[in-house]
């Protein structure tokens, strides 16, 4: 049932969103009723970031033995554990409920992904660029909605029981393509420690860069407007919902007009147009113009993370396919860690602008090692 699997796979996606697309929205509300300092939400966020390193290849591993029916139970735990984060009423409850969330999101990322790839292979056709537009979708959707809610009252938890419980509903209408009869391919089994192959380190770690740009952009554009450009704080926060809606048109317009074996061109390309917006937007001298090119970036490089999870989940055998997907994210994911809290640094030593301008040096850097590096051709 090929066409149940594409739509699982699409719903798995948008819920995603839509759940961090409340989260980055209601943040406020959860560092007001949790009585978090500025700090102490940085390290809930550090910690959401390191459940996801966690439980990514551990999720791989155990997805490479049992098949896809472990992808609407990972979606089930994490709208489970979505609701935690509305209701901490400490610091030290929004940390371990913090670690929880990025755990079962690593876990839902890694299988939903691994899906995806092994619908292109079974397919012949491309799914992950409108998989991941479907996620920037949810989450302007859910920002928006969000925003709405708590102007009318809502509180922090309503908001975490609402999104939650639309993770738990999308991983209801997941349970059908999921019951689909799947046999263990031939082949030996990954272990949860191994070490990763030359090429597999080398295009994760590609995929951090370009996790590095889109993070210092996601946590970093409405202040850059904010404190740089003068902006008032409405016109700031069209930053984060611009950036999102451009990476979901990106995203759209690659799966509409890129074949398959044109990987590189869409990487090269995407990362170069990720560079230029930075630099633009890094030496706008009015908000409306570095709105225009955190636009320009968000469009570049929200091609990079998808294509890459295709590359190596082609790449891998079929016996460890899961186990590779979930190997690259982890290793791309050090670029949100290590990305936004760089910017912020260098940002001490010098200026937010300026080291926002080398967030779009370091796009033209990427767009060049695309362009020479080997890409992992597909597994026979």
């Amino acid at each position: 049932m090929p066409d149940g699997r594409k739509s699982s796979v699409l719903v798995g996606f948008a819920a995603l969103g839509i759940f961090w697309g409340a989260w980055g929205a209601a943040l406020p509300a959860v560092q007001r009723r949790s009585e978090a300092t500025d700090a102490e939400l940085g390290l809930a966020l550090f910690l959401v970031g390191l459940g996801a390193l966690v439980s990514m290849r551990a999720t791989g591993v155990v997805m490479d033995r049992v098949g896809p029916r472990l992808t609407p139970i990972s979606v089930a735990i994490f709208g489970l554990v979505g609701i935690l984060p509305g209701l901490a009423g400490s610091p030290v409850e929004l940390y371990a409920f913090s670690l929880l969330v990025g755990a079962a999101s690593g876990a839902m990322d890694v299988a939903i992904n691994a899906d995806a790839v092994r619908w292109e292979v079974d397919t012949g056709r491309s799914i992950l660029n409108l998989a991941h537009a479907c996620f920037s979708v949810g989450v302007v959707v859910a920002s928006l909605a969000t925003g709405l809610l708590r102007w009318g009252g809502a509180s922090a938890p309503l908001v975490f029981a609402f999104a939650g419980a639309v993770v738990l509903l999308a991983a209801l209408a997941m349970r059908e393509p999921a019951r689909e009869q799947w046999q263990p391919p031939e082949g030996v089994r990954p272990r949860f420690i191994e070490r990763f192959p030359g090429w597999l380190l080398l295009i994760g770690g590609l995929g951090a860069l370009a996790f590095w740009i889109e993070g210092a952009w996601q946590d970093w554009g409405a202040v850059y407007l904010e404190r740089e450009l003068d902006a008032s704080p409405a016109a700031s926060a069209l930053a984060p919902a611009l950036f999102a809606a451009a990476m979901a048109g990106g995203r759209l317009s690659v799966h509409r007009l890129a074949r398959p074996g044109g990987e590189r061109t869409v990487l090269v390309a995407g990362a170069a147009i990720a560079g230029a917006g930075s630099a633009l937007a890094a030496i706008a001298p009015s908000a409306p113009i570095a709105l225009a090119g955190i636009v320009v970036a968000g469009a570049g490089c929200s091609v990079c993370a998808p294509t890459i999870v295709s590359l190596a989940g082609h790449a891998a055998g079929a016996h460890e396919r899961a186990t590779v997907v979930g190997s690259v994210t982890t290793l791309m994911y050090l670029g949100f860690l290590v990305g936004p809290a760089a910017v912020g640094g260098f940002a001490e030593l010098a200026t937010l602008a300026a080291s926002l301008g080398a967030v779009g040096a370091l796009g033209f850097l990427l767009s060049i090692l695309f362009a020479v590096v080997r890409l992992p051709g597909r597994a026979r």
